[in-house]
């Protein structure tokens, strides 16, 4: 069964929340399944090498995830209306499968949280989906036939799904989140259904 890859780094639980609704909407699609990694954390200096899985939640991405995947879903929280720094520096190290066309004609999409409603979400989407045009994905985003999209009064936007944490920081998506998560799940995986026939 092809795997959409979900792929995310979560700080705070929000991202990775978000992530496991993205995945059951990929289940909610006919012969497509979803595989949930991580990234590890990144220091400016390095003092004591990550261990080879995290304590729980998803296991480390590997390279074989990225060529084996028939599309890709990836998340980040919002730094400063920009990815956070995992996630940018796992997309630097991807110089290999650039040059060789390993995401080339996959459907992918992004999602992300925010602690404020004008976090960022917008932009950190925008900016996570220009490497994976430079990878030759096809993008999909959120678009407005989805009710919730148009009432929302948290997190969702048509660039990704995204979560609002607030100021306690609380992880858990809204009904409407959840949703529009879910939809994008489905969307990627519908994608990668149809562009594999």
């Amino acid at each position: 069964m092809p795997d959409i890859l979900v792929l995310y780094y979560s700080r705070g639980g929000s991202v990775a929340r978000l992530a496991r609704q993205i995945a059951r909407g990929i289940g909610e699609v006919d012969g497509m399944q979803a595989r949930l990694r991580t990234l590890p954390p990144v220091a400016p200096v390095t003092t004591v090498a990550a261990p080879p899985e995290p304590e729980d939640g998803a296991p480390y991405v590997e390279p074989h995830d990225l060529a084996d995947c028939a599309g890709l879903l990836l998340g980040s929280p919002t730094r400063f209306g920009n990815m956070a720094a995992p996630v940018k520096h796992f997309l630097d190290t991807l110089g290999a499968e650039w040059a060789s066309g390993t995401l080339v004609g996959k459907p992918a999409g992004v999602f992300t949280s925010t602690a404020t409603l004008h976090g960022g979400q917008e932009s950190t989407l925008l900016t996570m989906l220009v490497p994976l045009l430079h990878h030759g994905c096809v993008i999909a985003g959120i678009p407005f036939t989805e009710p919730a999209l148009s009432t929302t009064r948290s997190g969702g936007t048509p660039y990704g799904a995204s979560h609002v944490a607030g100021g306690d920081d609380h992880p858990e998506p809204t009904e409407e989140e959840a949703l529009l998560a879910r939809a994008l799940g489905r969307r990627v995986a519908v994608l990668a259904r149809k562009l594999q026939a």
